[in-house]
């Protein structure tokens, strides 16, 4: 079964609600899985790591306005930061339709730090990418949920 071409509806037995699966051989469920997957793993992994600091310092992506306007320091901001992105991350495990618009809208306060700074310009423009793909996200989860292979 194929997407129905002017429309771009799946057929029914590809809809969350109906109790089938689709097929994994759809390049649309084959889209989501893959959304669904990243957008789960990457901001678990990336909170995780405000915790410890292996993958960057985290601190230095920090706008001074964000700092001085939150309550604590760059290092307690930067860990209830993590913990956002971990909760964050599960709710697209489980819930991908609004985990996707939460994620996104998390990268566009990313993306208003970043450019608060006016150092980072390239990382905003890559979060903004991925915004688009947490909303590519939210918008598949509403025909597809994630299936267990068996």
């Amino acid at each position: 079964m194929t997407d129905t071409p002017l429309t771009g509806t799946a057929p029914a037995a590809g809809r969350a609600g109906s109790g089938a699966s689709p097929p994994l051989s759809r390049p649309s469920y084959q889209a989501f899985l893959v959304l669904w997957l990243g957008f789960t793993v990457a901001p678990i992994a990336f909170g995780l790591d405000k915790f410890f600091d292996v993958l960057v310092d985290w601190e230095r992506y920090l706008a001074p306005e964000i700092v001085d306007a939150a309550p604590g320091n760059a290092h307690q901001i930067m860990l209830a930061v993590g913990v956002v992105e971990i909760v964050a991350g599960l709710v697209v495990a489980l819930r991908p339709r609004v985990g996707g618009y939460l994620v996104a809208a998390w990268l566009g306060g990313i993306i208003v730090n970043l450019l608060l700074q006016a150092d980072f310009y390239d990382i905003a423009l890559r979060d903004f990418g991925l915004l688009l793909g947490a909303l590519a996200l939210a918008r598949l989860a509403t025909e597809y949920r994630p299936q267990v292979v068996r």
